[in-house]
């Protein structure tokens, strides 16, 4: 990858981490932000001694304030319009097939509230903070907010937050199914490291199926949704990972699979 200004990239076993680094404005999406995670994101998508990738904010006091006030302040309806890097963002997120979890440590914001919702899964510090303000902006949210929130937390709670602005504390997020945990600040980064390297042990073409299959729930009827799951449960066995999982649990003693990722 080229030379990256606002974001930092680290590998660790199977993980791949990347770190918001716009302290200064909070993390803020600018453009130039916004194109570096999407390298960084295909970066490690397409890199096979990845398995999952872990997003955060890298800083304790935001994970994002959302949108660059800024350059968003310059643009006028024909510009927002063809120049709209919040839905390359979006597509970006949806072309992932593997596992990204969010750690989400402080305040999530607008754009940051609806970044932290492309994650597939949730931590939270004790004093994280998610919220959609745009309303307060003259505005409504631009990046999946009135779509992905509603589906998280329900239609009263999430128009609740867009129509007021008003922010929900972590453990409200937990308690209405935004976010899968909530931990000491100290804590919540290594938590959800230990929880990517427990997923990225796994086998790489079965978890992309998984999230693929609860991805789909989302979209589909229960009818359709359970034929879609059945099919790509089928199209397990024809893999050599299915095969060397069943091995290994019915070897005598049972053993740990090797998985091949194929």
């Amino acid at each position: 990858m080229e030379s990256l200004s606002t974001i930092i990239v680290e590998h660790a076993e199977r993980v791949g981490l990347i770190k918001l680094n716009r302290p200064e404005a909070y993390n803020a999406l600018s453009r130039t932000l916004i194109k570096e995670l999407l390298q960084a994101l295909k970066l490690f998508e397409s890199d096979p001694s990845i398995g999952v990738i872990v997003l955060t904010g890298g800083d304790k006091k935001g994970f994002c304030a959302g949108a660059d006030i800024k350059e968003q302040s310059e643009l006028s309806f024909v510009n927002a319009y063809n120049q709209d890097y919040l839905k390359d963002l979006n597509d970006g997120f949806f072309a992932i097939h593997k596992p990204i979890i969010g750690v989400v440590n402080g305040i999530a914001l607008g754009g940051g509230c609806e970044l932290a919702m492309m994650c597939d899964i949730l931590y939270a510090s004790e004093t994280a903070k998610f919220g959609q303000p745009e309303i307060t902006l003259g505005t409504i949210p631009g990046a999946g907010g009135t779509q992905r929130l509603i589906r998280a937390i329900g239609k009263s709670k999430a128009m609740h937050m867009i129509l007021t602005g008003e922010t929900i504390s972590a453990k409200q997020a937990e308690a209405a199914g935004l976010v899968a945990k909530v931990l000491p600040a100290e804590q919540v980064l290594v938590v959800a490291m230990e929880t990517a390297t427990k997923i990225a042990s796994f086998s790489a073409p079965v978890l992309a199926m998984a999230k693929e299959a609860v991805n789909e729930a989302e979209e589909l009827g229960l009818k359709n949704g359970l034929h879609f799951e059945s099919r790509l449960y089928h199209a397990t066995f024809g893999l050599e990972d299915h095969a060397e999982g069943f091995q290994a649990f019915l070897a005598k003693p049972k053993r740990a699979a090797q998985w091949a990722h194929k």
